[in-house]
């Protein structure tokens, strides 16, 4: 998990959301390339990507495993650099993870209060906002277990109150829900959905999965397989909350898997 302070130099877009506030861009890619190693060894995980987020949205980053998802994510959480071009953010960032990344050593509420010592919250401040946010994720009566005595699900609760703790904009999720049944992933779904809301984030979600991506995103922006580019972008308008199961939902999802296929195999052919 992290937390970063981003430059303010972004030129201000303003739009409407499906919530109806007006929106700022928040992130903006430009021409952002990632090369791994040198000579023969030298691989291209990003190229030339162009990409911007606006203030208030959720956006799904949908590709097959290798396409740089997860390095573009880190670019953006400010734990690497683009090799060329640029890459901003606007506000303060959190990252989570697929696994929830919590201290084993500490209590539920002791990760949360760590959080908000590191972002300056006054010692006498620190139970009475940490019991909050456990409220928010619905885990008030967990805070003195220890991370290894909740289950997946609530695990991944107890990260995202910690990602809150942080103050956070904007947040960067790396298929957090990606190792739980189906089940639990609907139930958080809902949640992450109701924290978006209740906390006016900027969400960037990290997926392999089509209907979760289309279940959640404002929009869903492909990426092409190795190296990763932005393939199509593709913006959900049903209105939420959405099921997995909804006709429209499936409609889309069909579509954009259709596309992806279409992606796999041209690069399979290359």
């Amino acid at each position: 998990m992290t937390l970063l302070d981003r430059p303010t130099d972004l030129a201000e877009v303003q739009t409407l959301d499906q919530r109806g506030h007006e929106r700022d861009e928040i992130i903006a890619i430009r021409g952002a390339t990632r090369v791994f190693g040198h000579g023969p060894e030298r691989v291209v995980a990003l190229d030339r990507i162009d990409l911007t987020v606006r203030r208030g949205e959720m956006v799904s980053l949908l590709g097959a495993s290798g396409c740089g998802k997860s390095t573009l994510l880190n670019i953006l959480a400010g734990l690497d650099r683009p090799a060329t071009g640029t890459a901003n953010v606007l506000g303060r960032v959190a990252l989570m993870f697929q696994e929830s990344a919590l201290f084993p050593w500490l209590t539920v509420r002791g990760n949360i209060e760590t959080a908000l010592r590191l972002r300056g919250v006054a010692r006498k401040d620190r139970r009475p906002q940490a019991m909050s946010l456990l409220e928010s994720v619905r885990l008030e009566d967990f805070g003195e277990r220890r991370p290894h005595e909740l289950s997946g699900g609530m695990r991944q609760r107890a990260a995202l109150a910690r990602a809150l703790a942080q103050n956070a904009e904007v947040l960067l999720m790396d298929e957090p829900f990606g190792a739980l049944d189906a089940i639990t992933r609907e139930v958080l779904h809902a949640e992450l959905e109701r924290q978006w809301i209740d906390h006016d984030l900027t969400v960037v979600f990290v997926t392999h999965d089509v209907r979760e991506a289309v279940r959640l995103g404002d929009r869903v922006v492909l990426l092409s397989s190795r190296p990763g580019r932005v393939e199509a972008d593709f913006s959900v308008t049903l209105p939420r909350p959405r099921r997995i199961d909804d006709a429209a939902v499936n409609e889309l999802v069909n579509h954009i898997t259709a596309e992806l296929h279409r992606e796999v195999r041209r690069h399979a052919n290359d």
